[in-house]
């Protein structure tokens, strides 16, 4: 695994900080559609700035926003047990930071 995963499967953690995973209950053709979307808004962002057209990039940037909610992995949080959304916190920083711990120990080279 590139990238490890919380054990309650919200998060995944790069360079030490987590990022909010998308929400399991999504069907995968949801799922893949807005995947899809996903990665034509990323583009349209890429264009915009290469372009230099800041109009184009931010609403772009807009389209990004609104599939990653769509997605669960920004806005309200997709669980229902009241846990905070710790999302971009660094991992040493939070309820996970035993687990995180541990993984980077027996990880080579740490993470």
């Amino acid at each position: 695994m590139k990238h490890p995963v919380t054990p309650d499967g919200r998060y995944f953690v790069v360079r030490g900080r987590l990022w909010r995973m998308a929400n399991p209950a999504l069907d995968e053709a949801e799922r893949s559609d807005l995947v899809h979307r996903l990665m034509t808004a990323r583009r349209a962002v890429r264009d915009a700035k290469q372009s230099v057209d800041r109009q184009a990039e931010a609403a772009a940037h807009k389209a990004v926003d609104e599939v990653k909610q769509a997605l669960g992995e920004r806005g309200p949080v997709w669980w229902s047990d009241g846990a905070p959304d710790l999302n971009r916190h660094m991992a040493k920083s939070t309820p996970y930071a035993s687990w995180y711990e541990q993984i980077g120990r027996s990880r080579p080279g740490g993470t």
